[in-house]
């Protein structure tokens, strides 16, 4: 068994090697990874150095592939159907939450890395999309801290059709104006975390944050296990010595008492709130409550209750197996928080240095979009991803709805595909309802030549009554080319179109993974961080 489990290691590991020495990870690996030990060593060490490969089992076609074969077979994650082309006739109106999540690209690339598919249900295409850096324009003042931008590109996997790119940018904090950090780390020590992928990169995760704290900033530690205890007092940022010293001597055993954890974390950050500071609860786990308050609507329940005293929550996931990614979103969603998963040192430090102050520091909660197509421009439309995160159109201007916070400096990508109207339609027109006016007889309000009507609703932290910003989305929002479009819509267009084959949607079928390659690979642009290259090589191990 030993012999297996490290043969099982080694393979995630040269898969790893594969991706990122440029290789195309395919079904060969898959094969490889369900082989007997001894041969797997042999092929896969073959396919990264170049020796001659002993004969390897038959490899399995694509569709063999099968994702509940994976060792993630037992991991949960929300569920939701694709969203459905809509006819605006029907039904102009589209309300959403703003995500600004990226758990499911991690969980995508650590499927591709160890050499199989994800599940269709691991894969949020909005989280996908988000997880990349956008060159939208910077707004100047925190007093306003948005600004948006459109684009209509033709579909690539659809000429009949167009993408609407709607992406906003948040301001963004120097560091040396960013508010003092009250933070308490709630760290999972149960006996599920004591694995090679959850406690240790927890420790490099609170490793890394602990280098940013200044001696403004406060940190406390609380762990839980069967219960749950206060590990580290409430501590000046300065004494990092203190505080690394707790981190490095926590120890995973026993059972798992999250809601207990989650009661003291949040009296914890109570006690010591500080009004002029951010105040924050930072998860870290692999979800698997089963002690105490382990439902998640109740746990849902008491997070939505702690939210109310201006406590955030961000939630860590971590380790494969038993991971519930269904509760981390949840309670980061009913905690005026955000969610990540770290399946590597790398996205350690992406989560905690290179995006700190997106993921510590926010500047705007409840950030709702709600868009109006015009039937003369825009015959149908489908919201690609969002699924978890939509909104009624009546929640838009109800201010005690929740929604999603933004954090500063981050970008929100959200596509829409749309059918023009005149195009052959998807759906079958109602019998009994009127159709819209055609375009060359428009109605007296139907302003031709504006495709959409763009509404952002946010309140600026601390702030109960939201703001508006509008804006209209024209013809001349359009590229009449997909070559002539900017980089970022063409590189969106390519991650939407890879999250949506993976998910298994019928329309991206003649749309193959070498074509989504190749658009992504056109649009990589300066690509400082190697996060688009990384990507282009998933999408060639996935094929």
């Amino acid at each position: 068994m030993a012999g297996m489990a490290g043969a099982r290691a080694l393979i995630g590991g040269l898969s790893a090697l594969a991706l990122l020495a440029g290789c195309s990870t395919s079904q060969e690996t898959y094969a490889v990874a369900t082989a007997s030990a001894g041969s797997a060593v042999a092929v896969a060490t073959a396919r990264v150095v170049g020796a001659p490969a002993p004969a390897a089992p038959p490899a399995a076609s694509p569709s063999a592939v099968s994702p509940q074969a994976a060792p993630s077979a037992s991991e949960r994650y929300p569920e939701a159907s694709a969203n459905p082309m809509v006819r605006v006739a029907e039904a102009p109106v589209s309300t959403f939450s703003v995500d600004v999540d990226t758990s499911a690209y991690s969980q995508v690339r650590r499927a591709l890395r160890e050499g199989r598919m994800p599940r269709p249900e691991a894969v949020r295409v909005e989280e996908l999309v988000n997880y990349f850096d956008y060159a939208y324009p910077a707004p100047a003042d925190r007093a306003a801290p948005f600004q948006t931008m459109v684009g209509v590109v033709p579909t690539p996997w659809n000429p009949r059709t167009r993408l609407m790119q709607i992406g906003l940018r948040g301001y963004d904090v120097p560091r040396d104006a960013r508010p003092r950090a009250n933070l308490v780390f709630l760290v999972d020590t149960s006996g599920s975390m004591d694995e090679p992928d959850r406690m240790p990169l927890v420790k490099q995760t609170l490793g890394h944050l602990i280098d940013q704290l200044g001696p403004q900033d406060r940190v406390a530690i609380v762990t839980y296990a069967g219960a749950s205890a206060v590990a580290l007092p409430p501590t000046a940022g300065s004494e990092r010595e203190r505080i690394r010293a707790v981190v490095d001597g926590l120890n995973a055993y026993g059972s798992t008492a999250g809601g207990a954890g989650i009661q003291t974390a949040y009296e914890l950050a109570e006690k010591s709130f500080d009004r002029e500071a951010v105040n924050r609860v930072i998860l870290a786990t692999d979800g698997d409550f089963n002690v105490g308050v382990s439902d998640p609507k109740e746990l849902e329940r008491i997070i939505t209750e702690k939210r109310r005293s201006g406590v955030y929550l961000t939630a860590l996931g971590y380790g494969t197996g038993n991971l519930n990614e269904a509760i981390l979103q949840r309670l980061a969603q009913a905690g005026n928080g955000n969610a990540a998963y770290v399946d590597s040192a790398l996205e350690a430090r992406r989560v905690m240095v290179d995006e700190l102050s997106s993921t510590l520091f926010p500047i705007a909660d409840d950030v709702k979009v709600q868009v109006e197509f015009n039937p003369v421009e825009v015959a149908e439309y489908r919201l690609i991803g969002y699924e978890t995160r939509a909104l009624k159109r009546e929640d838009f201007n109800n201010d005690s709805v929740d929604a999603g916070e933004i954090g500063a400096g981050h970008t929100v990508t959200a596509l829409y595909e749309i059918t023009p109207a005149g195009a052959a339609p998807t759906v079958d027109p109602l019998r009994y309802q009127t159709s819209a006016a055609p375009a060359a007889e428009p109605a007296a309000n139907a302003k031709p030549g504006e495709m959409a009507f763009v509404r952002l609703r946010y309140k600026l932290p601390g702030q109960g009554e939201s703001r508006l910003i509008e804006r209209p989305v024209t013809r001349a929002d359009s590229a009449a080319s997909l070559d002539g479009a900017p980089a970022d819509i063409r590189f969106a267009a390519a991650v939407a179109a890879f999250g949506r084959k993976l998910r298994g949607d019928a329309d991206l079928a003649g749309f193959g993974y070498d074509r989504i390659a190749e658009l992504a690979q056109g649009a990589r642009g300066e690509d400082p961080n190697g996060l688009r290259a990384e990507f282009v090589q998933l999408v060639r191990a996935a094929r």
